[in-house]
This record gives C-alpha cells, structure tokens and sequence, in this order.
C-alpha cells in the first residue's frame, strides 16, 4: 500500500524532526544554565584569588587556584557535552561551519571541502553532521589513520558527503550501534548509505540525502 508507505516514511520523519528539536531545547538550556552559572563561578573565584593575593594566605590562594583550574575543567566538559548533544554552530551558521569545527577538534588531521551548500532543512542538517561526527570518532579510535577528508556537494535536489581515511580499513556497521542507528536515520529520508572499507586500504563512507534548500 504506497499510503501505508508514506505514511511510515512521514512518521519516521517527524520522529527525527522531534529528537533533534529536543537537542536543541537541550543544548539551550545547558548553555543558558548551568554553563553560564559556572561561567560566573569562576570569574567569583578569579576576583577572589586577586584580592587574597594582598592578603597573603598561601593556604587559601592555592585551593582557590585548585577551584579554578576544577572549574575551568568542568566548563570545558560541559561545553563539549552540550556539542555531542547539538551544536550550536549547526543551528547558527549552518552544515559546512559545523563540519569544520569537528576537523578543527579531531585528533587526525581532516581536509573539509565543500562547494555551494545552503542551508537546508534542520532535520537533513543535522543527519549529515552526526554520521560525519561518527565517523571522525571512529576513525579516531579505530582506523590509525594519518589523515581523513570530508567532501559536501550539493546539487541535483540531493547532498552527497564523502568521508574517506588512510587507515586499515575493515569498518563494519553491523559490528556498532553508532553507525548502525545513523544508517537507519538516513534511510529515515529516503537517502543512501554505503560503506567501502577493504582491509588495509582505508574507508570510505558514503552519504546521499534528498534535500531542498
């Protein structure tokens, strides 16, 4: 039955378009919250120590230094926490910023080349940016790659991206729950999903996702 179908398909959208509603609402309320009141803890804790700094109680300024520094910690893992959730920069500046400030933090260099892509819908947005955010992870953890590229093309009502490495190969979605579930969201728009990854000669992972801007 092609209503059944496309019923099943809009339903599985609207899904997709709830979860990444809440990862917004999420990363807003981190940021406005909790992030910005140990932002003002720790400038509390800077103006003190500067002041005890005349007073000269060494005992007191070194916990003071030790509060900070744990502060700054906790901010830095907050800020990374409210990223994995949603990224702002997704929401602000679009999929190519976004992609590139996760080459900027990976710990394998990533080469981001991106022709002409305009903002599209949140929901293809953000799939595209969560399969390239898992793949960069798992190359990090699992590939020993010397170095990775994502390439975004936009054209023909479709946004194709291509994440390859110079690992070892041998990727296999069947074997993860992270890349199994992006398939599915993927597959969740009608788009395409591959995988070639031979062992010993890299990966190479494949996104096509039907989109308008």
């Amino acid at each position: 039955n092609v209503a059944l179908i496309e019923e099943l398909k809009a339903s599985r959208q609207r899904i997709v378009a709830a979860a990444d509603a809440e990862r917004r609402r999420l990363e807003r309320d981190i940021h406005d919250g909790a992030q910005q009141r140990l932002v003002g803890l720790a400038l509390a804790t800077q103006v003190a120590r500067t002041n005890l700094a005349v007073t000269e109680e060494p005992a007191l300024a070194h916990g003071l230094d030790d509060a900070r520094t744990e502060l700054n910690r906790a901010l830095s893992e907050l800020r990374d926490l409210a990223r994995g959730i949603h990224p702002a920069i997704l929401t602000e500046e679009g999929l190519v910023p976004a992609l590139g400030s996760l080459a900027e933090r990976s710990p394998v260099p990533v080469e981001v080349r991106a022709g002409e892509v305009p903002r599209l819908a949140e929901p293809v947005e953000a799939t595209v940016y969560f399969v390239v955010s898992e793949a960069l992870a798992n190359i990090a953890k699992y590939a020993r790659a010397s170095h990775a590229s994502v390439e975004v093309t936009a054209a023909a009502g479709a946004l194709r991206v291509d994440v390859r490495d110079d690992g070892v190969g041998g990727a296999d979605p069947e074997r993860g729950s992270g890349l199994h579930g992006l398939m599915d969201r993927v597959a969740a728009f009608d788009g395409r999903f591959d995988i070639d990854s031979p062992r010993g000669a890299g990966t190479r992972l494949t996104v096509e996702v039907p989109c308008a801007s």
